[in-house]
């Protein structure tokens, strides 16, 4: 059985993780890490409130979860997001790496690419990078388009977006299937599957591969 550890458990992605994670007897311990209490209870829940800018992890772990993420309004600017988004994994993957991880998942997006002129798809990219830079056994970065699904804070311009999205989804065929938005659990859901496929290296999913989970 195994441990698992994830990041961002209480975002749009991360909730349906955390549910499919503790209903698998596979796991027989899940660990969530959050920067204030969740409230959230499981038998196999363990929940560390921790300061992620001067993190100590114990114990021992098999997989890291990353579905975590923010906007430059909630941060407050381009460094303070790049630091939750880019040195936040970075840091929890090194540690966990010592403590026995095998595994690394995260969640980035479509157009992720450390050359990159948009500072979000740079930001994407950089991530990446220096996950693979750490050296854990396997790393599967998972690349989707428009996250659909209820999020528990409203983002600016998101509404629109996944209204547009809707109406436009039946054109997103062929090379355009990359950009088509994507319900949150079936990202959640081939999260969790390819954890389970025991592969090695990089591994690189693009949005059109995570439909339907």
């Amino acid at each position: 059985m195994k441990t698992a550890m994830v990041m961002g458990g209480t975002g749009l992605v991360g909730r349906h993780l955390l549910e499919v994670l503790l209903a698998d007897r596979r796991y027989e311990k899940v660990v969530l890490l959050v920067r204030k209490a969740s409230g959230l209870a499981h038998p196999k829940l363990t929940e560390q409130v921790v300061d992620f800018d001067h993190l100590t992890l114990q114990g021992s772990v098999d997989e890291v979860f990353c579905c975590i993420g923010t906007t430059i309004k909630a941060a407050g600017s381009q460094a303070a997001q790049y630091r939750v988004e880019v040195d936040y994994p970075v840091e929890v993957a090194k540690q966990a790496r010592a403590l026995g991880a095998r595994q690394f998942l995260i969640v980035t997006s479509t157009g992720a690419d450390p050359n990159a002129r948009i500072f979000y798809n740079r930001m994407k990219g950089e991530v990446e990078q220096k996950l693979a830079e750490v050296g854990i056994s396997t790393l599967h970065v998972l690349r989707p388009s428009l996250l659909l699904g209820r999020r528990e804070e409203r983002r600016s311009g998101e509404s629109f977006a996944t209204i547009i999205a809707n109406w436009t989804g039946w054109m997103m065929v062929g090379p355009l299937r990359r950009y088509k938005a994507i319900q949150a659990k079936h990202v959640a859901l081939a999260m969790f599957r390819l954890a389970q496929d025991n592969q090695s290296g990089v591994l690189i999913h693009e949005s059109e591969t995570l439909q339907g989970g």
